[in-house]
């Protein structure tokens, strides 16, 4: 038995307890009034009041409903989802998996506690002490207990919890959770609408006592704000962005599993640039995901690139950091590869201090806290290792080639046109660009965000002009390698043809002299043969001229 104060009377007790009443339902009228005007100082001091108010009574309805709407109103997801994170659904599965190894009866209590989430009003449940035989009744009797029942809230717990908690779940990236809160807030306020239409007549019938969230709307008290700020429209709206985002997000998983990389990496593009914005922490892990498209594809810069824009949005992404890690351990930059596995080794050891991952309840993990002493151990070991390459001097052997994506005696104009494109996605000067398109859990994480992608994206774009120039050289150096070969072929041709040119002259001449020798012998015949027919003619008194042509003369 509790007991608040033993020294006083029972009088004094209710004393105590009706001025705490009043002090209470005095924050909450305050309150109400200050949330009316919808500007943020004054929903701050109507929270500093509700605040107040839950302190004196914790479990107080309206003062929770309230609360919960002013922190939404601050856009203070993160607040809203700690206070409400009894009914994540994500996160009460992941608590039923937890205590699965726990005894049967337990296992059935969570997941009967985990069936509260559908909200259902059924006040007729079977117990067991009751007669389950047929009993008869009068119809007036039930008439009027039906009645009376469907005029009060269906939900003890209050059914604003659906709505509120799906808007905040929606805002920090937390889809699936939030397309059920939300089709579970519209299920009983339809629910609730129907029951309560019943009690109304044709005359007081109309759609402004319509209630959104299953509450009854207050008429005695015009000046405070309505109870129900998020209107069916918007609910609906809300609903299908959550469903076409979840819908992409799916497709591109399964062609990540089928192995479609191109495929997976179109879809992800489609959440990651499109129109309307998406969270910050679904904006994560779809980069996240598209970074294991790239790497999957062999296109390492841009999936560096993506592992950077995740760890901007969440600093404490284990998976992040250890894919980037193993990236630039491919491409050989042991130095930056090496920080990444420091920086993933103090998280490892901050995990293991707090007994708990990184960041609050309902955030998602790809990793369980069981397996962080066996990751630990084997990232020492790497790291270890590490060290001992680059004391051995492996630090300049870096693959610029697969960084940039071009294969090994590539040309200049693929050189060219790889960097080109790279330069122009990668700038610095355009690394916060995608921020644009990011809804920000909190305002306040705008300039860290900015910062962390600023100097991510500089280090990737340096490591990229050392590529360039690496890479270059290399082509340069190949192209004089090969203008000096072609030289040196050119050279040995022209030598080649000039000696073949010196046989050919000689054999001329060779051949030339002998032709001379042969037609001077026949010339000296011929004319001693005409000297001899000469002198037999004059013998004989032909002494006559002889008309002789002179070609004939000429051999």
């Amino acid at each position: 038995m509790a007991v608040t104060s033993p020294g006083l009377t029972s009088s004094e007790k209710k004393h105590w307890w009706l001025t705490n009443r009043k002090m209470v339902e005095k924050y909450i009228k305050d309150a109400r009034n200050l949330m009316g005007s919808q500007e943020q100082s004054e929903i701050a001091s109507a929270l500093s009041l509700l605040d107040s108010a839950l302190a004196l009574s914790p479990r107080f309805e309206q003062a929770l409903e309230l609360k919960a709407r002013a922190l939404l109103y601050l856009r203070r997801f993160k607040d809203v989802a700690d206070m409400l994170q009894d009914y994540i659904p994500s996160l009460k599965m992941a608590s039923d998996d937890s205590g699965s190894l726990s005894s049967e009866s337990s296992s059935q209590h969570l997941s009967r506690e985990r069936v509260k989430l559908l909200g259902s009003g059924n006040s007729s449940s079977y117990s067991p002490g009751r007669d389950p035989s047929f009993k008869c009744f009068s119809v007036s009797d039930l008439k009027k207990k039906v009645m009376a029942g469907l005029s009060k809230n269906c939900d003890k717990e209050g059914q604003w919890r659906y709505l509120i908690l799906g808007q905040a779940c929606c805002h920090l990236g937390l889809m699936e959770d939030a397309m059920a809160l939300l089709q579970t807030g519209k299920r009983l306020a339809s629910a609730a609408f129907r029951r309560e239409s019943i009690c109304w007549s044709d005359d007081s019938f109309s759609f402004s006592n319509v209630p959104v969230s299953g509450d009854i709307t207050i008429t005695n008290a015009p000046s405070t704000p309505p109870r129900n700020p998020i209107d069916p429209e918007s609910v609906n709206q809300l609903l299908a962005q959550i469903k076409l985002l979840l819908r992409r997000k799916t497709a591109a998983l399964a062609a990540l599993d089928a192995g479609l990389y191109s495929e997976a990496i179109r879809h992800f593009t489609k959440i990651v640039d499109g129109r309307r914005g998406a969270p910050q922490g679904f904006l994560a892990e779809c980069y996240m995901h598209r970074a294991s498209a790239y790497r999957a594809a062999g296109r390492i810069a841009e999936s560096i690139a993506d592992c950077n824009r995740t760890l901007a949005l969440d600093p404490a992404c284990i998976q992040a950091l250890d894919t980037r890690a193993s990236l630039l351990e491919t491409i050989r930059c042991l130095p930056d590869c090496l920080h990444d596995l420091e920086h993933l080794k103090l998280l490892y050891n901050s995990v293991l201090r707090d007994r708990k991952l990184p960041g609050p309840a309902w955030k998602r993990h790809n990793m369980r806290y069981r397996e962080i002493p066996g990751k630990l151990c084997a990232l020492t070991t790497k790291i270890q290792e590490l060290k001992q390459r680059v004391a051995s001097g492996e630090t300049g052997n870096v693959d610029y080639y697969a960084l940039i994506g071009l294969r090994r005696g590539c040309s200049r104009s693929e050189l060219e046109r790889a960097h080109l494109l790279l330069c122009l996605k990668h700038k610095p000067d355009k690394a916060t660009n995608f921020i644009e398109r990011c809804e920000l859990a909190s305002d306040g994480d705008l300039d860290s965000v900015k910062d962390r992608s600023k100097m991510s994206a500089l280090l990737l774009y340096r490591l990229l002009q050392k590529g360039y120039t690496s890479v270059m050289s290399t082509i340069m150096d190949e192209e004089a390698a090969e203008k000096q070969r072609k030289k040196a072929a050119a050279a040995l041709q022209v030598a080649q043809a000039q000696v073949a040119v010196a046989i050919q002259v000689q054999q001329a001449q060779e051949s030339k002299l002998e032709s001379e020798k042969n037609n001077s012998v026949f010339q000296g015949v011929f004319c001693r043969d005409l000297a001899v027919v000469g002198n037999l003619l004059s013998q004989v008194g032909f002494n006559r001229p002889i008309t002789v042509k002179y070609e004939a003369l000429s051999c």
